[in-house]
């Protein structure tokens, strides 16, 4: 809409002035730069513009600046071409350069179509300009398909596109606010896991099985299970077996930064069990190195490193949770470290493992100050006791030896069909 405005009351220097502190935004617009032009010149020939002192042109070009919305730089211009010629004319010389790829009418198109679609990234905004033309014919938009994502962005930024209005956020990282960044501080109490995650390798393309570790920090209770992908639909069931199998109240819950543990459903999970996410922190590779150290200990120990494919899992948390996660727990001696503080170095803390420190996981947790109200309420030594007496060491060790025998036969079995179907799959039987 155009906007006729009628200021010739405005007839001296200090009405200009106390127009420009009470105008708020109004503004002056002509159909045509040549309106604006001569608006301009009548302007400095009514003020005699070339007889004002200073401070008095300054104001005036103020004045002129807020009611054609132009730079100061571009009043600069015209006022230099009054005093030179005493007009204000735009330029007769023809002017060179390259044409326009993209006119005005269809950058309000790609703004128009920004809009609508939620001011997606370049790529997806191009597919759907390329879709308005190869799908729905629409051939306003023919031009615009060719453009490229980068060039989306350079529009975004021009005037014409910013004169609509519009509310245009640039794609920002998003920031992950799941779990606490910290290292895990248990005081002396059970019930903070450490928890990670073990592959067992790849053959070719076909993906191996997942280990899932947790060990407690305090007493070392340790807990395995295997998934066959480390996605929601495996993990989580997984988990919720695993901070059930402990004797005591789970607290913490800390894990590196891989997305498999840092996301809403592990959280939905911890939060409905009463257990506070914590995540490794920056550069400090000891914020989880106990159960790191265990993958090596245990994992790697007992299982080895050799391909076992995914669907082996349910086979490999038969032995896990039939004997092996037992005889972690009741009967294999762990060493417990003491810290003390070294007398050839000052102020360094060393950490020594005496002999007499050596023992089970629940035996440690039988020695804590307390120990009974750290357990799950309807849990009790009495319980416990008998799982740990049932079989010596040596027995419960000899049925984990032979469940294992068992566990690579069926596995080594498994192995051969894997190596077959890899074969066939190279001779181009599989290809349909």
């Amino acid at each position: 809409m155009v906007i006729q405005m009628n200021d010739s009351q405005l007839d001296r220097i200090e009405s200009l002035g106390s127009f420009l502190k009470s105008s708020g935004k109004v503004s002056f617009q002509g159909k045509e730069r040549v309106e604006v032009y001569a608006w301009i010149e009548e302007t400095l020939i009514r003020f005699s513009y070339l007889t004002l002192k200073k401070k008095e042109k300054g104001t005036l070009k103020k004045y002129l600046k807020k009611m054609t919305g132009y730079s100061r730089a571009q009043i600069t211009r015209l006022v230099g071409q009054y005093r030179r010629t005493g007009r204000v004319r735009l330029s007769s010389i023809a002017k060179h350069g390259f044409g326009r790829r993209y006119p005005d009418e269809e950058i309000k198109l790609l703004a128009q179509t920004d809009e609508l679609h939620e001011y997606p990234n370049g790529n997806a905004l191009k597919k759907t300009l390329q879709r308005l033309v190869t799908v729905f014919g629409l051939t306003a938009y023919l031009n615009l398909s060719r453009i490229s994502p980068a060039h989306i962005y350079n529009l975004r930024r021009s005037k014409v596109y910013q004169r609509l209005g519009k509310v245009y956020q640039p794609t920002r990282p998003a920031m992950v606010k799941l779990g606490e960044r910290r290292k895990p501080n248990p005081q002396g109490q059970p019930g903070y896991l450490r928890v990670d995650t073990v592959h067992q390798g790849d053959r070719e393309t076909v993906k191996g099985v997942y280990h899932i570790n947790t060990v407690d920090e305090v007493t070392q209770f340790e807990f395995v299970g295997a998934v066959e992908k480390i996605t929601e639909a495996y993990l989580i069931p997984l988990l919720g077996r695993l901070l059930v199998s402990y004797p005591f109240r789970i607290v913490e819950f800390h894990s590196d930064n891989g997305s498999e543990f840092i996301n809403q459903k592990v959280v939905a999970l911890l939060n409905r069990l009463l257990v506070k996410l914590t995540k490794s922190r920056s550069r400090r590779t000891n914020d989880n190195a106990l159960v790191e150290s265990k993958n090596g200990s245990i994992i790697r120990k007992w299982l080895g490193y050799s391909f076992i494919e995914q669907k082996s899992a349910g086979r490999i948390n038969r032995f896990y949770f039939g004997y092996f996660n037992e005889y972690l727990n009741y009967h294999r001696v762990c060493a417990f470290a003491k810290e003390v503080a070294d007398p050839q170095k000052k102020g360094k803390i060393r950490k020594i493992y005496p002999l007499a420190d050596y023992q089970t996981p629940y035996d440690k947790l039988k020695s804590l100050k307390n120990a009974r109200s750290f357990l799950k309420e309807g849990t009790t030594f009495t319980e416990l006791d008998l799982i740990s007496k049932r079989y010596d060491d040596n027995q419960m060790a000899a049925f984990v030896q032979k469940e294992r025998e068992k566990l690579f036969a069926d596995i080594s079995f498994e192995g051969k069909e894997v190596e077959q179907l890899i074969a066939t799959h190279r001779s181009g039987s599989l290809l349909d």
